[in-house]
């Protein structure tokens, strides 16, 4: 801790509670923040003429980011461990007790010391974004559970006082951006704030409800600051607004990204967030990007998100899925499962193919350990960037994103289950375009020395199509034979040798 440091903040506080009678009846927007002529006002008018999805983003179609945190020292169960362990009849509860003794004893706030990340190496973690295709990358900064992951002024509870005794965000940010890559601080702390006095119908509306004679119950005013318990509006301005501010003016991310619950922040507080991120860039001279889940930000000023879902067709904007590497929790926990390779592939390859960017979620332990598994998928897929990445990266959709048998469930983060359970075929084609190319990604393994047909090219489905001057498998130096059918599409033989058993890119070069 640094209790002089927190002093001040103190009396500051105090300061501010009877110092200051006006206070409720000034603008949000200080003498401090006062707005420079040409830069952003907090109005949805002047926020609204920002650049939402430059081309930067647009380019990138992949970035990492990852769930770790005090969370990750019990792991089990999942990421809501900090909340489910309060429950009495929840296995999470049972566990706890069983492990760490009553929550009277040991409550969440106790994991801090054990949060070590002794093994935690930001360098090897970014060649190993870099290495996985990803052009962005960054750290969950804050969860629901109030911990900060970064040299925090306004609470304790961050890895700098606690744990890790070190600046994790910063040495990431310094770390990732050294290896060209554009840096994403994740939020989900507009969760953590104490909504519900007590257990009922809105109990689920905060991370932690009021528990009598547990922690989130506690007037300890550092324990308030973990729990979400103290008064809504000095919440709202000083650990909800305060924790963005101190991020922005640290580390000057990229893109920012919320999670859900965004929307019970007054409108005043979302509006004040956006102009003063925006404002920072401007001084940076960056382009930056606020990616939001649910209707709480203007899309003409915000990315859309869909979690572990995405669109059925091709997007009229650029949006965004966060997805997890995972089978299971997005944090780490004991035995937890991991995807293929090739699912992660062929669901960037289908995210890309409508306008879309993904989000990759991997699971550190405690230690600061990215478990092998994990590591090896997302090799893979990288490798597979590497030779075929022409075809991802720097493209827009086509006319069309694809053909195929499969069938891909509709709904949002409510069916993410059908999602996850979603398995592509050879089958099944993805197209994606730049310059004057088509790029034609099969969803595995193409067969050899087979017909194999695009109906996407028959006169009926396309439109306004110019003469084909080339197809070529990339990979192969094999002659292509093909030809065009106006009723069944483009007809091409498949090379002799066998490709990538991932997926296969065929490219069709058109006349300028």
């Amino acid at each position: 801790m640094k209790p002089s440091k927190y002093l001040r903040i103190s009396i500051l506080y105090i300061f501010l509670a009877f110092g200051c009678e006006e206070k409720d009846t000034k603008p949000i927007i200080g003498h401090d923040e006062k707005i420079e002529k040409g830069s952003y006002s907090p109005e949805w008018e002047s926020l609204g003429k920002h650049n939402e999805s430059p081309d930067w983003f647009k380019n990138a179609k992949l970035g990492i980011y990852f769930h770790w945190g005090l969370y990750s020292v019990p792991a089990y169960g999942n990421e809501w461990y900090p909340k489910w362990m309060h429950f009495k009849d929840n296995e999470f509860y049972k566990y706890h007790v069983e492990t760490y003794g009553e929550l009277s004893e040991f409550g969440y706030h106790d994991f801090a010391p054990l949060f070590k990340a002794e093994k935690f190496e930001p360098e090897v973690w970014a060649q190993l974004f870099k290495d996985s295709g990803a052009q962005f990358a960054g750290p969950v900064a804050e969860h629901h559970d109030g911990y900060a992951m970064w040299d925090s002024d306004i609470t304790p509870w961050n890895t700098m006082d606690t744990g890790p005794k070190r600046d994790i965000t910063g040495d990431l940010e310094k770390a990732i951006k050294d290896k060209g890559m554009k840096f994403i601080t994740a939020f989900h702390h507009a969760k953590n704030l104490q909504r519900a006095t007590k257990l009922g119908e809105e109990v689920y509306i905060s991370q932690y409800p009021y528990f009598e004679n547990m922690p989130p119950s506690s007037d300890d005013p550092d324990l308030q600051l973990m729990y979400g318990n103290m008064e809504h509006e000095k919440w709202y301005k000083e650990v909800w607004f305060g924790k963005l501010k101190e991020v922005v003016d640290r580390y000057h991310p990229d893109v920012i990204w919320f999670d859900y619950v965004l929307g019970d922040i007054p409108e005043a507080y979302r509006k004040k967030f956006v102009a003063y991120y925006l404002n920072d860039a401007k001084k940076q001279e960056k382009e930056v990007v606020i990616v939001r889940k649910e209707h709480d930000l203007p899309l003409n000023m915000s990315v859309e998100d869909l979690e572990q879902s995405r669109k059925k067709d091709v997007g009229t904007k650029i949006w965004m899925t966060d997805a997890t590497i995972s089978d299971g929790s997005w944090c780490y926990t004991k035995d937890l499962g991991v995807k293929t390779p090739e699912d992660v592939l062929h669901m960037l390859v289908d995210i890309v193919s409508k306008n879309g960017v993904l989000l990759l979620n991997v699971s550190p332990k405690a230690n600061g350990i990215i478990p092998k598994n994990q590591q090896d998928a997302l090799l893979k897929m990288g490798d597979w960037l590497k030779r075929y990445g022409e075809a991802i990266y720097g493209t827009e959709a086509w006319y069309t994103f694809g053909e195929g048998p499969t069938k891909q469930p509709t709904g949002h983060i409510t069916n993410h289950k059908a999602f996850m359970k979603l398995k592509y075929t050879n089958q099944d084609i993805r197209y994606t375009t730049k310059d004057y190319n088509i790029y034609a990604i099969i969803l595995g393994q193409v067969e050899t020395n087979k017909s194999l047909v695009l109906n996407a090219f028959a006169k009926d489905n396309i439109r306004n199509m110019t003469s084909i001057e080339s197809v070529s498998f990339l990979g192969s130096d094999e002659t292509i034979d093909w030809s065009l059918s106006e009723k069944k599409g483009l007809l091409i033989n498949t090379p002799s040798i066998a490709l990538d058993e991932m997926a296969t890119v065929i490219k069709i070069t058109i006349s300028q």
